[in-house]
């Protein structure tokens, strides 16, 4: 717990109005224009209204209610003391779920410096005819050779418009389409099968509202290809939306197999897995110091529930789960409302989890003994286990 002996009263009587505002439908505060009437029930709350609504009127120079109470909200949720309660204004919330959603306005594609670089399918650029390698030349008659890649990203998904005119080079020619701007699943999995093996590797960068449907395609796209085993690579994988790691682990686990419990102050529930989907192939999952949260969910239930084998380093350690809700601002707060336990009953919160074999990267050294890179000893150890398992 953080030590708040420097919490002055004008930041616990902030927190008290911010709680006041939340919940004012619930609790009965009554306030006119003024301020000045308050009826709860709650009598410490209305001692601190008064003296927000002093504060207010009389202090010698103007108050920015607005920011100030800005400021309480954050420093309502600091007062807890927990890393994982926290405030987050409004661009800070749009940037979050942006970053988790799993989805994006545009057309499908990626590209660096102009240049595509990937076309999804099933998406408006794949069905009008983009390539891979088509240069950018226009975005509705406006030349891009001067702008970067985020306004031209920008000029796509903020035109307003239901179409857009994109100019292409390709090879020598510029071709003109017209491509429908919507709602595109951003794609994040990374999946294919190890050369000159039937291992299936599949990365899963952040558990997204979109990862587990993404990584159930990508499965389905390796077994019909014929793999035997699997390596999930959850490395540098923050974490995300719980639900989506319980939808993960069922695409693995027996029917009424344990995923994970947790506990609030008030009780423990056991969750288990409540599907007729299930694989029996052995599986390699790959950790380290940045696997946290969801991504520490879906290692640990594998682990206990399935037999799954883990490889590199020890996972960040983050056993507590964040709840969030919206201010009518637009910001937003989040809080831990509960511990999470592994299927064998231990909670990793600031302990982590230690894979069966500790790995650590190799650095990748030129010919001035330079690093350039890692050689990927963590990978190249999943596939030796899985290519010798019986």
């Amino acid at each position: 717990m953080k030590n708040t002996k420097g919490f002055n009263l004008i930041s616990v009587i902030l927190i008290i109005v911010v709680v006041a505002v939340i919940a004012g439908v619930t609790t009965g505060i009554i306030m006119t224009n003024s301020y000045r009437t308050v009826t709860t029930d709650d009598e410490a709350l209305n001692e601190f209204l008064r003296v927000y609504n002093e504060l207010v009127d009389s202090y010698y120079e103007d108050v920015d209610k607005t920011q100030m109470l800005n400021k309480a909200k954050d420093a309502m949720l600091d007062y807890l003391g927990d890393p994982y309660t926290t405030y987050l204004n409004s661009e800070e919330r749009k940037a979050l779920e942006d970053r988790l959603n799993g989805t994006y306005k545009g057309i499908g594609v990626s590209f660096v410096d102009k240049t595509i670089v990937d076309v999804m399918k099933d998406t408006p650029a794949s069905k009008a005819g983009l390539q891979k390698g088509d240069v950018f030349v226009k975005i509705d008659n406006k030349l891009v050779e001067s702008l970067s890649d985020t306004q031209i990203s920008n000029l796509i998904k903020n035109s307003g418009k239901d179409v857009v005119k994109v100019v292409v080079l390709r090879g020598e020619e510029e071709k003109e389409f017209t491509i429908e701007v919507k709602t595109v699943t951003e794609k994040v999995v990374v999946s294919e099968k190890i050369k000159d093996t039937n291992i299936g590797y599949i990365s899963v960068p952040i558990f997204s509202k979109t990862i587990s449907q993404q990584v159930e395609e990508a499965l389905l796209e390796l077994e019909n290809d014929g793999i035997e085993s699997l390596i999930l690579d959850l490395r540098d994988d923050s974490g995300g939306y719980l639900d989506q790691a319980q939808d993960l682990a069922s695409l693995f686990l027996e029917k009424g197999k344990l995923i994970y419990s947790l506990e609030n102050k008030n009780a423990r529930d056991d969750y288990f897995d409540q599907t007729d989907t299930k694989r029996e192939y052995d599986i390699v999952i790959l950790i380290n110091g940045n696997s946290a949260s969801a991504a520490e969910i879906l290692a640990a239930a594998l682990k206990d529930s399935y037999g799954a084998t883990l490889v590199g380093t020890k996972s960040y350690g983050k056993g507590k789960v964040q709840q969030t809700f919206t201010l009518s601002d637009g910001s937003m707060a989040k809080y831990t409302s509960a511990k999470w336990f592994r299927p064998d009953g231990t909670c990793i919160d600031e302990v982590g989890i230690t894979p069966d074999y500790v790995v650590n990267l190799e650095p990748l050294l030129d010919d001035n003994g330079e690093q350039i890179g890692n050689i990927d000893t963590q990978l190249e150890k999943g596939i030796d286990i899985l290519s010798n398992t019986d």
